[in-house]
């Protein structure tokens, strides 16, 4: 099977400049369909699923392989070598925003710019760093997981989202945790939230966009003071919008920080 088609992968626009966009945590590429045509006339747009999520092919999911994130990114970097992308701007959400990070460390040619929305390099608190969550959080986090995954979804979908007055949002977001399969996405939640790349971020030399929503439960404002720190070159823009998938919540927002950081 071909990366494309492992990655489910999805070609739009009318541009030439590239644009990748890689989804978060027990998500898909549809939940880009708020961002991504905003941006067809000038780029040609690259949408894909993480092997286990969406409509990839599951069969081509490995434990010992996903047991990392940079098993991600190199998938990554295997769909920009079949498609021949360079100086692609990349746009991750969520734990995708540190994997578009590896994928620059390794092949930074590839890309020309990173737009990371909610990123967070670590989710424990370890001595000053604040990543919002102590290990014993996430511990239980993965046990709840385990022993109910359907309540788990339906707790950390609205928790996830926030904008409780919409509460459509949580709904989608609960339901695309549903759909995927309970042992896949309880490993990738490990990965998820027990990864430290701290470390990596100085060895990031692409220039970054780092969109921090407000009142984020996942990565609160300090995660991303903390990114910003820590890559060079690199704006930080603290949005109006609030939980933790403006590219949902705050589409308009999100366009807006985006195409003013590419023009700039």
């Amino acid at each position: 099977m071909s990366v494309v088609q492992r990655n489910n992968v999805v070609i739009a626009g009318e541009g030439t400049r590239p644009m990748i966009f890689a989804h978060g945590y027990g998500c898909d590429q549809q939940m880009w369909r708020l961002v991504a045509p905003a941006f067809a006339g000038t780029h040609r747009l690259v949408l894909f699923d993480h092997v286990g999520s969406g409509r990839s092919d599951l069969a081509a999911y490995d434990r010992a392989k996903y047991s990392s994130l940079q098993a991600y990114a190199d998938d990554m970097l295997e769909i920009c070598d079949e498609l021949d992308l360079e100086r692609a701007v990349f746009v991750g959400h969520s734990v995708s925003a540190m994997i578009g990070a590896l994928a620059a460390i390794k092949a930074p040619e590839r890309f020309e710019s990173l737009v990371l929305i909610g990123p967070s390099p670590c989710y424990v608190d370890q001595g000053d760093y604040v990543g919002g969550f102590t290990r014993r959080d996430i511990d239980e986090l993965l046990e709840f997981q385990d022993s109910n995954y359907l309540g788990w979804a339906a707790d950390l979908g609205p928790a996830f989202m926030g904008n409780p007055e919409r509460p459509e949002l949580a709904t989608e977001l609960t339901n695309s945790f549903c759909r995927t399969d309970p042992a896949i996405a309880r490993q990738f939640a490990a990965v998820t939230f027990l990864s430290d790349n701290r470390a990596d971020l100085p060895k990031v030399t692409t220039p970054s966009l780092i969109l921090q929503c407000q009142q984020d439960v996942i990565a609160p404002p300090a995660v991303g003071e903390y990114m910003h720190r820590h890559l060079a070159n690199s704006r930080l823009v603290l949005m109006a919008a609030t939980g933790h998938c403006p590219h949902l919540s705050a589409p308009e927002e999100t366009i807006a920080a985006m195409q003013s950081f590419l023009e700039a």
